[in-house]
């Protein structure tokens, strides 16, 4: 799919890079469209530029009213940010809506803007929040309003030789209240039949702190309203129509439903495999007519996860959702930006160096190919099945949308080492030594994870096929949170595709590695 792999240390590093390889390179960072791409010869390139090592990329936080995501911020980092679930709301919850668990530990909020189709759900609430971007290249920066860099469907104003580097979003203010809402075919791994996001200034609220006893205190007039569609037309765009009716309006019943008509006139919904044009015309008038009820009803959070499920246990990255930022890498943190040509790795505990044309592959196929652990499945090569997870830096990923080359210099665990985790965690350490692609696998463990052994207790397992990346996922989920409730169970899984319809027995497996009754998810007495 490309040719040469460069991972520079610095964002000038990057930059010069991408402007010597202007319109020749792709810029990747979690992956998961841009593998998917290449994959399907759209917008093929020879050279990918890796930005992950960039620490001075990967930060979010607050200062004074904006709230600022740099570029290597992932939808889980949103969802973990307890200042972006606060003060930006439909934000948070577009990240939550996004693929799957091992596809929100890779894939960056600004990866998600910059592939640009209409259906991308974080670019919605992003245009309600009036959020802005910094471009960056060789020669300086410019700041555009999101508004302002799409120009068509899955094109926008970024430069050849650009990155985004930061997302600025505004803070909501105590007398403003947001959402996000999406109609999918299915509860995760859905692409937007419809999305949409509603933000509401409201005159004279009080502060956020008596927001419940105001709720309930009668309705309120509305000062202004910004109201966002996805998937209905080439671009997300607003309701404009709708958003003048609102402002200097009581948010009352009547209010809610006329809203939402006009909404539904406001665009010519698009018909494909997903919907008609009739269907999204219907529902949306029904959809923004529920959501500003529920913003008149101060019930905006409703169905927020109290617990995240993450699949993440990577030390660092916890930091980072605390609110610290990463220390900007020095000109001697990496080499100097010269391509990958051997790929030095820890895998399950053994070090390995895998050469010739591993770093032109994902790394689903370098572990197959190359490390000879044949373990881990391709199902669909897409990120849809789940087949190929195995973490990556103590994060559950999906292996065929992730570049081999982000494994140099990092841990990865397969289904292989899976049981020698039960005892000293998930290695997520990163770093490899000398080594030869011929490294043997490990001694056989001298006993079986947890959750293999809760499968065979449960007969979890049916063809098999799904097995290796139903049991990375669900052992990623134990080691995030030892005793899960059967729903963060289905949350973990939801990546996971069995074709044999196998899912009972399997979240039975599950639940009682945790220690919980099979089927009904209670825990045992001691």
């Amino acid at each position: 799919m490309w040719q040469t792999y460069f991972q520079p240390g610095t964002l000038d590093a990057a930059l010069d890079l991408l402007a010597r390889h202007a319109g020749a390179a792709r810029i990747v960072a979690g992956g998961t469209d841009v593998l998917v791409e290449l994959s399907r010869g759209v917008r093929p390139a020879g050279t990918l530029i890796d930005i992950t090592r960039l620490a001075e990329l990967k930060y979010l936080r607050r200062e004074g009213d904006v709230i600022r995501i740099g570029a290597l911020a992932t939808h889980n980092d949103v969802i973990a940010s307890a200042e972006c679930v606060r003060a930006a709301l439909p934000l948070a919850q577009a990240c939550w809506e996004v693929g799957a668990p091992q596809i929100r530990t890779r894939a960056t909020v600004a990866g998600n803007l910059v592939t640009a189709s209409p259906a991308n759900d974080t670019i919605t609430p992003l245009l309600a929040l009036g959020a802005e971007l910094v471009l960056a290249s060789a020669s300086g920066e410019r700041v555009l309003p999101l508004g302002q860099f799409y120009a068509g469907f899955r094109q926008t104003a970024l430069r050849p030789d650009e990155l985004v580097r930061e997302i600025r979003v505004p803070a909501l203010r105590a007398n403003q209240r947001g959402l996000f809402t999406k109609l999918g075919l299915r509860r995760a791994q859905a692409i937007s039949v419809i999305d949409l996001a509603i933000v509401l200034t409201f005159a004279g609220e009080p502060a956020e702190a008596s927001r419940a006893a105001a709720s309930q205190s009668g309705p309120l007039l509305i000062e202004d309203a910004v109201v966002a569609l996805g998937c209905v037309a080439p671009t997300v765009v607003r309701a404009p129509t709708a958003e003048a009716f609102l402002r200097g309006r009581v948010l009352d019943a009547d209010t809610c439903a006329e809203a939402g008509r006009l909404a539904a006139a406001d665009v010519r919904p698009i018909d494909d495999v997903r919907g008609s044009a009739a269907y999204r015309s219907a529902t949306l008038a029904s959809l923004v007519a529920d959501g500003l009820r529920r913003l008149a009803a101060g019930r905006e959070r409703e169905g927020w996860p109290e617990r995240p499920v993450l699949l993440d246990t990577d030390a660092a990255d916890r930091a980072m959702h605390a609110g610290h930022v990463g220390a900007p890498a020095s000109a001697n943190a990496w080499p100097p930006p010269a391509p990958i040509d051997t790929i030095r790795t820890t895998i399950n505990g053994a070090a390995y160096a895998l050469g010739g044309d591993a770093p032109t592959k994902s790394l689903l196929d370098a572990l197959r190919e190359d490390a000879g652990l044949a373990g881990t499945k391709e199902g669909c090569a897409e990120g849809e099945c789940g087949a190929c997870t195995v973490w990556l830096n103590g994060q559950a990923v999906m292996a065929c949308l992730t570049p081999a080359g982000q494994a140099h210099a990092a841990t990865v665990t397969t289904v292989e080492g899976l049981a020698d985790t039960a005892n000293t965690g998930s290695r997520a350490t990163s770093g490899a030594g000398e080594a030869n692609s011929s490294a043997p696998l490990a001694p056989a463990p001298a006993a079986l994870h947890p959750l293999q052994a809760a499968f065979i207790r449960n007969a979890a397992v049916q063809c098999g096929y799904c097995i290796p990346g139903m049991l990375m996922a669900g052992a990623k989920l134990l080691g995030e949170c030892p005793s899960p409730t059967l729903g963060e169970a289905q949350v973990a899984l939801s990546g996971n595709i069995c074709r044999c319809t196998g899912y009972r027995k399997i979240l039975d497996a599950v639940m009682d590695a945790a220690g919980a009754q099979p089927e009904s998810g209670i825990r045992k007495s001691e």
